[in-house]
């Protein structure tokens, strides 16, 4: 019962790993190059900072448009009358009608049609360095936005190298898994055929039966790791999840170059704070500038017209004419240039705290940046520990195999002839499924320690050079 038990369970694997890997034979290999790529086209974090760094670029541009001189046409017909009053007035909180004329001794009620046209120009052209210091700012956020599209894109790139690296080292856990089923399935044999022949005690066959069923687990939790892997590479892809065949060179080929000539302060990371800091001391300047006078060349040409007479007053009352067109006729024309300056002495106060403020948050951010370039040296340093390990290691590992190989199949040869127990053969089976497993990941494990690198020192040359 126990032996059809496994035959079924068995027969399940095999049906799940043939419908698991079944469209695999008509797709094609998805490269890392191309992972990336199609990462950075499809990832909305990237494509939301963009516009956000189009937006600044239009800001800027507003800034430096801001500046242009004022020309302001005007063109007004009217119809009232003119009624004059002496006494005192201001227009507080609420406009009154300009209207000027004679005074009369009683309310007249006389209207005609009148008309006002005017061009005006007015333009701050010299700011004391106000001018520059407010665009100075905007292309510092210019580029604070550029250095964050930028930052982005290479930690969005390094995640999906990332990710396609341990993709890679899953489909190579999986073959170890199915390898190891295919030894656990010679040594359940060997044993079951000692044990039916009363060579050995029955308690080895299920022991047998026992490592076989582990091989088995051991089996769909590289199925469940790799199908992990490929959702987390599906995400980062914005596609949906699928079955992606990946490129083997990882797992077969070392790098060529371990080498890098840049240091942290190059990293994407820091030159993204690094325009933070910068931006925020612009800030801080155009504010303490805006406080700076200016001065202003201005110029006004103005024509009026009229229907009342230059003759209306109260000895001539029907000096006025209420035809349209002769209230609209230019009769008067005036003009007026210069130039002014003027400081507001309170702004002083008002902007001090605003500075202090500003000096705040570029501190905030230097402290950012200290703590960023902190991290970033020790990973530096450990990636280069980390790959001196790894190559090491991949120096090792055939010496671990071909040992661990040779110990099994001696251990397997003294069982099968009484010289051995079934804690030998079973021990012998664990050592060579370590060596198998650090076999497949050896080279991997050296394109990650490679990645690291990468991601500390901020050159992705460093990779993009030897995938391409």
């Amino acid at each position: 019962m126990k032996f059809a038990f496994f035959k079924n369970y068995s027969l399940f694997v095999l049906l799940l790993l043939t419908f698991y890997y079944s469209p695999l034979n008509a797709q094609q290999p998805l490269l890392l190059s191309k992972a990336i790529q199609t990462g950075l086209n499809n990832y909305q974090t990237i494509k939301a900072k963009q516009h956000i760094l189009n937006a600044s670029n239009y800001l800027l541009q507003n800034t430096k448009n801001e500046y242009l001189p004022n020309v302001v046409a005007s063109l007004q017909q009217n119809y009232g009358s003119i009624n004059g009053l002496y006494g005192p007035g201001a227009p507080y909180g609420a406009l009154g009608i300009s209207s000027s004329g004679p005074v009369f001794n009683s309310q007249q009620w006389n209207a005609a049609f009148g008309s006002l046209y005017l061009i005006s120009s007015n333009w701050e052209a010299f700011t004391f360095g106000r001018k520059q210091s407010t665009i100075a700012a905007a292309q510092a956020q210019v580029k604070t936005d550029s250095s964050d599209v930028e930052q982005e894109k290479f930690i969005l790139g390094v995640k999906i190298a990332g990710a396609y690296f341990n993709l890679i080292t899953a489909r190579e856990l999986l073959a170890e898994a199915e390898a190891n089923l295919s030894r656990a399935d010679t040594f359940r044999n060997a044993v079951l055929v000692r044990t039916l022949n009363g060579l050995n005690p029955g308690v080895d066959s299920s022991i047998a039966n026992s490592e076989y069923a582990n091989a088995k687990l051991v089996l769909i939790d590289a199925i469940t790791n790799k199908q992990q892997a490929e959702n987390v590479l599906a995400q980062l892809l914005r596609q949906s999840p699928e079955s992606f065949l990946v490129d083997t060179f990882f797992a077969t080929h070392l790098p060529s170059n371990y080498t890098t000539s840049l240091n942290t302060a190059d990293n994407p990371q820091l030159k993204f704070f690094e325009n933070k800091i910068h931006q925020s001391e612009m800030q801080a300047d155009a504010i303490k500038k805006s406080i700076l006078p200016g001065v202003n060349l201005f110029g006004i040409f103005q024509t009026r017209g009229s229907g009342f007479g230059t003759q209306y007053s109260a000895a001539f009352p029907n000096d006025y004419s209420k035809s349209y067109f002769d209230g609209i006729t230019p009769l008067r024309s005036n003009y007026v240039a210069g130039l002014s300056l003027a400081f507001n002495i309170m702004s002083i106060t008002k902007v001090k705290q605003q500075v202090l403020a500003q000096k705040e948050i570029t501190e905030a951010y230097k402290q950012q940046y200290d703590e960023t370039a902190v991290q970033l040296q020790n990973t530096l340093v450990l990636a280069d520990q980390r790959i001196q390990n790894t190559l090491l290691s991949y120096k090792e590992v055939p010496v671990q195999l071909k040992a661990a190989s040779d110990a099994f199949l001696q251990k397997k040869v003294l069982y099968e002839n009484g010289l051995a127990t079934i804690v030998d053969l079973q021990q012998a089976l664990y050592l060579v499924n370590r060596a198998e497993t650090s076999a497949k990941l050896a080279c991997i494990n050296v394109w990650q320690a490679l990645l690291l690198k990468v991601a500390a020192s901020g050159d992705w040359n460093l990779l993009i050079q030897q995938i391409n």
